[in-house]
């Protein structure tokens, strides 16, 4: 049973320990009458008996407490009434008394067992509110709280059925019914003893707390697909609006200067048709960078990124990813000594830096170089990627990895949001992060962190 259980037969002891510690109760209260008789009269007295009949009312039930109430009065009899140590009475009145203790002691025992069943009643229902509340969903709970019921019940077994309905001739099957709708139907094995008062006292609070369970997982999941829609549509919004300008402009650019070279009527000169030309291939590798981050972005959501690991030195992922970049010029680089080795996807790390120094090298003034410093831990390579920009703010610095997230102006170029989210997808793809550390005015540091080689043999 778990933590919460409220299971009569295993909390409980045996029936027999029940009526032990009643015939104990008998002798402890014998014994104190029999030290107050020569001050109190002896019928008086008789009451103390109660108190060897309760103990076992609240813990064992009814039947051992009126067993215990029976004994008591026989027991006062044999020692206390005249003649003395027989079941015989001298006087008829005696039997009256000893008819009103019993209907007392058995009054009393059946007050004291209601009170605790229903005490029970209550600390189950408690207890699977709070299960409710706290644990997973309501199907797998189930089992649990059939479990509790049935030893409340004190039925063989019981079987839950959410959204079912009575079997017509099942006269212990019981539907479970919460604000005036069906929330399933209870199957109860055999009663072991039947008492129809717990059943109508237990199953509307069980099917209250039920049909409140279900109702609460039905608004989180129409709350979660509320904000999933939500996350789609501003996905969906931003994505449009970044194809809108950032398609639009080196298409325009590609159509004018295709349309110039075109014109018959129009002489270019040998030098202007090859800027012509030029703006076309410029404009065409900005278009293929931006579907390719598209792609890119798309794959890493949809779980398709998946890694070709193979053994990679870092500085050759450095050199290459710098080579893939416009004005690599403005680049330094300082490698450490050595050449640390890492298990990764070569194109997706190289891509993800070479989006970072990218990025490094839109927000630094064209006169200023971006540096590339590669350090690390013994657990870890560390690439850092530093600018002169205009620093971000402390509270943009996770919210710039967000797909069609944009810093402040850019120098002399935009883009679509897209290069930092897919770099940070792609490094944890390999099992590394990606932060970026500033403070505004300063310029920024973006970090590449990756497993080394023994990190990743020691995990393997």
């Amino acid at each position: 049973m778990r933590a919460w259980t409220l299971d009569r037969f295993a909390t409980r002891p045996a029936a027999w320990l029940g009526f032990a510690t009643g015939v104990a109760g008998i002798v402890v209260v014998t014994l104190i009458i029999e030290l107050l008789q020569s001050f109190v009269p002896v019928l008086t007295l008789g009451v103390l008996y109660v108190f060897a009949v309760l103990p076992v009312a609240v813990f064992w039930g009814r039947v051992a407490s009126v067993a215990v109430a029976v004994a008591s009065m026989l027991a006062f009899n044999f020692f206390f009434l005249p003649p003395l140590y027989t079941f015989t009475l001298a006087d008829p009145s005696n039997w009256f008394s000893l008819a009103v203790f019993l209907v007392t002691a058995v009054v009393v025992s059946e007050l004291a067992s209601r009170s605790r069943l229903r005490a029970t009643e209550s600390a189950l229902l408690a207890g699977i509110a709070t299960s409710l509340l706290q644990r997973g969903q309501v199907i797998e709970q189930l089992d649990r709280i059939a479990e509790e019921v049935a030893s409340v019940l004190e039925v063989e077994g019981v079987r839950i059925e959410l959204g079912g309905s009575p079997a017509p001739g099942q006269p212990n099957d019981a539907e479970l019914i919460a604000g005036g709708r069906s929330v399933g139907v209870i199957h109860l094995d055999p009663p072991l003893r039947p008492d129809r008062g717990a059943r109508r006292r237990l199953l509307p609070g069980l099917a209250s707390l039920l049909g409140v369970a279900l109702d609460r997982e039905r608004l989180q999941s129409e709350a979660l697909e509320a904000e999933a829609l939500r996350r789609s549509d501003a996905m969906k919004t931003a994505l449009l609006r970044s194809v809108s300008h950032d398609l639009r402009s080196p298409l325009m650019a590609i159509l004018t200067s295709a349309s110039a070279l075109d014109r018959a009527d129009l002489e270019l000169a040998e030098e202007d048709r090859h800027e012509l030309l030029e703006a076309i291939l410029i404009e065409a590798a900005r278009l293929d960078r931006i579907v390719s981050n598209l792609l890119d972005l798309s794959r890493l959501q949809s779980g398709a990124a998946q890694p070709d690991l193979a053994l990679c030195s870092v500085d050759d992922l450095v050199v290459q990813a710098i080579a893939d970049v416009d004005d690599a010029d403005r680049v330094q680089v300082a490698l450490g000594a050595g050449s640390p080795a890492v298990r990764a996807d070569a194109h997706q790390i190289e891509r993800a830096l070479a989006n970072l120094i990218e990025n490094a090298l839109k927000y630094s003034p064209v006169e200023e170089p971006v540096r590339l410093q590669v350090s690390g831990t013994p657990s870890e390579v560390h690439v850092r990627v530093i600018d002169h920009g205009p620093g971000i703010p402390a509270d943009d610095l996770d919210r710039l990895f967000e797909p069609f997230q944009r810093g402040g102006a850019a120098v002399g170029r935009r883009g679509a949001g897209l290069g930092l989210a897919i770099a940070r997808g792609f490094a944890e793809a390999n099992g590394g992060r990606v932060w970026a550390e500033s403070r505004a005015g300063q310029g920024a540091t973006f970090v590449l962190a990756l497993p080394t080689e023994s990190t990743v043999k020691m995990h393997a």
